[in-house]
């Protein structure tokens, strides 16, 4: 799957988290990784000053780590997520 670093896309991989019951907020702070998991609450903090890129590289890199309830998704966020997690990330 080849990512393109777009708004559209950005939106695409929000409404993924959204639909598979994660809340995403952006959120100024000193993530040193870009991002901070609340596993328990299903809350993903991405650093709100991180440009585009850099907020679809961690939501994409953040897909492999979480299980997804696949039985919340429709058939076009199930197969989005099947290419997501065969995707690698090369910086």
């Amino acid at each position: 799957m080849t990512i393109n670093y777009t708004k559209q896309f950005l939106t695409k991989l929000e409404n993924l988290y959204e639909q598979g019951g994660f809340r995403l907020r952006y959120e100024k702070g000193n993530f040193k990784s870009g991002y901070c998991i609340l596993e328990q609450s299903k809350v993903i903090v991405v650093n709100k000053f991180a440009s585009i890129d850099t907020k679809i590289n961690i939501l994409v890199e953040i897909v492999a780590q979480l299980e997804f309830n696949e039985q919340l998704l429709d058939e076009k966020n199930t197969d989005f997520l099947y290419q997501l997690k065969q995707t690698e990330i090369k910086l």
